[in-house]
């Protein structure tokens, strides 16, 4: 598996940011599923786009494949985040989100990020088991709950669009 940023000239390559773009709405259309009303994509073309010119997409590629993609940020001087994290649901198991995980810790840390950051939102009146998932995988992977905020505070123009109240769980995790 290689794992590597993306260059900024890779938003100009269509067909490859409607793969990732294409990925990660999959990948969220099943893990969220019934937290929103219709299908809500979790992203756009021209958002990708927008995050490759930016220089935070990193994809994993296997034998040249795209095999998962994830977004990181600096959020502040000692802070990097991922988010956006999509491995294809082809490969579960193979450890893809684990390493692009890992790739975007390390891309921060020698950064000089001190922390990392991750978002997740779960259902607030009854447990999703793809967030269940993902909560006990980045407990596993050391990031623990600092704080529990409300979507319609953070993000208002999404608000009206959740079929359920949910909670946005910011997780954080001391890279070493």
């Amino acid at each position: 598996m290689e794992i590597a940023l993306l260059p900024t000239s890779a938003a100009e390559d269509r067909p490859l940011i409607d793969r990732i773009t294409a990925l990660v709405n999959q990948v969220y259309a099943e893990s969220e599923k019934g937290l929103w009303r219709g299908s809500t994509d979790r992203t756009s073309t021209g958002e990708v786009a927008g995050f490759v010119r930016a220089g935070e997409i990193a994809v994993a590629r296997v034998e040249g494949d795209l095999a998962g993609s994830v977004r990181l940020r600096r959020l502040d001087d000692h802070t990097g985040e991922f988010g956006m994290l999509a491995a294809d649901p082809a490969r579960r198991g193979a450890g893809v989100g684990r390493e692009l995980v890992r790739f975007a810790e390390r891309a921060s840390r020698d950064a000089g990020c001190r922390e990392m950051q991750l978002e997740l939102l779960v259902p607030r009146e009854w447990t999703h088991p793809s967030k269940q998932f993902l909560a006990e995988w980045y407990d596993r992977l050391g990031y623990r709950v600092t704080h529990r905020a409300d979507l319609a505070e953070d993000y208002p123009h999404l608000a009206p669009s959740l079929a359920t109240p949910c909670d946005f769980l910011v997780y954080r995790k001391e890279l070493a």
